[in-house]
């Protein structure tokens, strides 16, 4: 019960194991017990990686995702885990995000709505409430900025045409897309998306703003306005 990391075989131990044959060797509670460095009073590293994992199993994400859908104080409640180690596990999950945004920057394409789904793949399909992001273009289709409108439900009351065109002429924009989640996995369109989405499109056209997308991101799947042909129904 109160077995060290150094009662471990050497060649069982985390981090030696890593640097022996690298770091795609450890499983999952190897690669934790790394990160976390040090365990707590009667357990080692590798005991108290074991706990995290089994924990998440009784969550409704077993698992490595179930840290990314734990909070501080969700984190804080396994025994063992402290503030800074809620905080370490907390930044594993925010890591990942943004190295699987970094790894899709390169092929970025605005005109190619898959390589958009990919920038905010896994930022947006592991959050628990629906968030809309408006992506601001200058005439040469290059990004100016993105902003996150709303959190919560997509709905017209809550994001107005007003609302996103304000964001837009602050960045001098002259084209949009917006991007969204739908929490539950999947991007099918519900007649909310369409009409909010209807409002926004012909506001800009009147202000001479093109809205070139909408893209409802689910679980490794998303939905584009633009290839589903539903921007084309708004211009008949």
């Amino acid at each position: 019960m109160n077995q060290t990391i150094k009662d471990i075989p050497e060649s069982e131990r985390p981090y030696e194991k890593c640097m022996r044959d690298g770091e795609s060797t450890l499983s999952d509670s190897e690669l934790l017990a790394v990160i976390l460095r040090s365990g707590t009073r009667g357990k080692n590293s590798l005991n108290l990686a074991n706990e995290i994992l089994n924990h998440m199993e009784h969550s409704s994400y077993p698992g490595l995702l179930g840290i990314l859908h734990s909070s501080l104080s969700d984190l804080k409640k396994i025994h063992g885990i402290g503030t800074v180690k809620a905080v370490q596990l907390k930044c594993i999950g925010e890591l990942s995000k943004r190295i699987s945004c970094a790894a899709a920057r390169p092929n970025l394409s605005f005109q190619n709505p898959d390589s958009i789904a990919a920038y905010y793949m896994e930022q947006l399909r592991h959050q628990e409430q629906e968030i809309m992001i408006c992506m601001m273009l200058d005439n040469q289709n290059h990004l100016l900025n993105d902003t996150i409108l709303s959190k919560g439900t997509v709905n017209a009351t809550l994001i107005t045409p007003r609302e996103v065109y304000l964001e837009a002429l602050r960045y001098h924009a002259v084209s949009l897309i917006l991007v969204h989640n739908h929490p539950g996995g999947n991007p099918v369109p519900s007649q909310c998306d369409r009409e909010v989405t209807e409002r926004i499109f012909r506001a800009g056209e009147m202000l001479g703003i093109g809205l070139l997308d909408h893209i409802i991101i689910g679980d490794h799947r998303y939905v584009s306005f633009r290839e589903e042909g539903i921007l084309g129904e708004y211009l008949e």
